[in-house]
């Protein structure tokens, strides 16, 4: 069983690595989804989403690129485990700033937040790498 301290002094520890770690691992599953011969979404609804990420910032909001959000989970308390895990993936709203303004309609905004999930999931995975290298496993 593991010592309660050191798990909450490792979990301290990851949690104090989990910025760092979280954007090299959105540069690299933006790299791997986003990028190259076969991405996620087209060039047309990449500029959409970007389009609404600026419309949304500048309406005072977070927008979507980056307000993802992981944390440290541990696992049971016989074996002291920790895993990475997104406890937010963005999305777009139904009521999207650029509803009517532009083109996205419901199917557009469907692939879209299938690919901000799948995003935010392949974060989630590099970070779990990383947290196994951390850990020397």
């Amino acid at each position: 069983m593991t010592d309660r301290s050191d798990e909450r002094q490792l979990v301290l520890e990851v949690q104090s690595q989990l910025p760092s770690w979280t954007d090299d691992a959105r540069t690299a599953a933006y790299a791997d989804l986003f990028e190259g011969d076969d991405p996620l979404l087209t060039d047309e609804d990449l500029r959409l989403l970007d389009a609404v990420d600026s419309a949304m910032e500048r309406n005072g909001g977070d927008g979507v690129w980056g307000t993802d959000r992981y944390g440290v989970h541990t696992g049971s308390p016989t074996d002291g485990s920790l895993d990475i895990v997104c406890v937010y993936h963005p999305r777009i709203a139904s009521d999207s700033v650029l509803r009517d303004v532009d083109a996205l309609d419901d199917e557009t905004e469907r692939r879209i937040d299938e690919a901000l999930w799948r995003y935010s999931e392949r974060v989630a995975t590099l970070l779990g790498e990383k947290l196994d290298d951390y850990l020397g496993g």
